[in-house]
């Protein structure tokens, strides 16, 4: 099968603007009131989504920052959805009201994804570095719901909010969440300043197995682990050696499928001056939408390329069985690293062939 029959672009983020009324200590893109300037004006926004249309049918998540800081969000939003593009909204809630919501059902918006750090407003409050954000998320909720507009809930975690994980996962399931994300923080942005921060290997390895057992006994709402590829590994072990069936459900907005680190592959981030970015943690342009067409970018830029290429991985990747599920993540190995090809830095598991071989040599 040809390469561009396997790496079609199915979900693209955009990072509509730089401007937002939090100041997350994770975000990846440094977002702040002051951070705007770059803005593409509403003429390019549109030319980007001629662009895309004319070339695949993703889903386009208008992000950010946060994107109803725009005052042409739902003008950029409305023309996606004629251009036949599946439009979503990433916000954090904070900003939504009965207007926004009428807004967003006007202007075809088909979901919108809330960030929801802590199950408290001290947890919340503390990792969105703003006091009552949690308050206006919650009460962001309560508007859609009212509107009945479909969302999700993102949750990020680190040291300093992952033993709250069981009780993020009760609130959102509570709060009538179409689907929860549980996102492993990956240090790009603001994140470098909390590197000390990252959730160990071995902990990771248990918040996953809990995961899984959580998803299989959960009928409601879909789960999934976000930037967490070797979840797909463990759940490869754990079907067999439970004997578990385990059966991945997708929603109609996701990429769907089975795979851990998608970056490049089915996913994109288009950031905030028109760089085409592997995904939404991963700050390497693969070229600029202002000198070159997303089609040429996505399938001929060296990057992506590289990327898709899974006999190039390096260390326990390269050697590892699972690579075709996994593939470790680039965005985590690019951060730890400053190679994008490296080893996933969060992963514990020793491929087969590497036991096999150190057995033989201490035989």
């Amino acid at each position: 099968m040809a390469e561009e029959e396997l790496f079609v672009p199915k979900w693209i983020a955009w990072e509509t603007t730089g401007r937002c009324n939090l100041n997350c200590v994770h975000c990846r893109c440094d977002a702040s009131m002051e951070a705007g300037q770059g803005d593409l004006d509403t003429a390019a926004a549109k030319a980007i989504l001629d662009d895309i249309a004319g070339y695949a049918k993703p889903v386009l998540v208008l992000s950010g920052g946060e994107p109803l800081m725009r005052k042409d969000i739902f003008e950029i939003a409305a023309y996606g959805t004629e251009k036949g593009l599946r439009m979503c909204m990433a916000t954090n809630g904070t900003l939504i009201n009965d207007r926004i919501c009428e807004q967003m059902k006007e202007s075809g918006i088909r979901m919108v994804s809330l960030s929801l750090d802590g199950s408290t407003p001290e947890i919340h409050d503390d990792f969105r570095s703003q006091k009552g954000a949690f308050a206006g998320t919650m009460r962001g909720i309560d508007y859609l719901k009212k509107h009945e507009i479909p969302f999700l809930i993102n949750s990020s975690f680190t040291k300093r909010n992952q033993e709250d994980i069981p009780n993020v996962y009760k609130v959102a399931k509570a709060a009538g969440a179409t689907a929860w994300y549980m996102f492993m923080v990956v240090p790009t942005g603001r994140g470098e300043d909390i590197m000390n921060e990252l959730v160990s290997a071995d902990d990771y390895e248990e918040i996953l197995d809990w995961h899984f057992h959580q998803e299989m006994e959960e009928p409601e709402m879909m789960m999934r682990p976000t930037c967490a590829p070797h979840y797909y590994r463990i759940t490869l072990q754990k079907t067999k050696e439970e004997g578990a069936a385990y059966e991945r459900r997708s929603l109609s907005f996701s990429t769907g499928g089975s795979k851990g680190c998608i970056a490049a592959q089915v996913i994109a981030l288009i950031t905030q001056d028109g760089d085409v970015q592997p995904c939404s943690y991963f700050p390497r342009s693969a070229g600029n939408l202002k000198e070159k067409s997303f089609k040429e970018i996505w399938e001929d830029s060296e990057l992506f390329r590289s990327l898709r290429d899974f006999k190039s991985y390096k260390g326990r990747c390269g050697e590892c069985e699972y690579i075709s599920v996994c593939g470790g993540c680039r965005a985590r190995a690019d951060a730890v690293y400053g190679d994008y090809l490296a080893e996933e830095p969060f992963c514990n598991y020793v491929p087969f062939k590497m036991r096999k071989r150190e057995g033989a040599e201490s035989a």
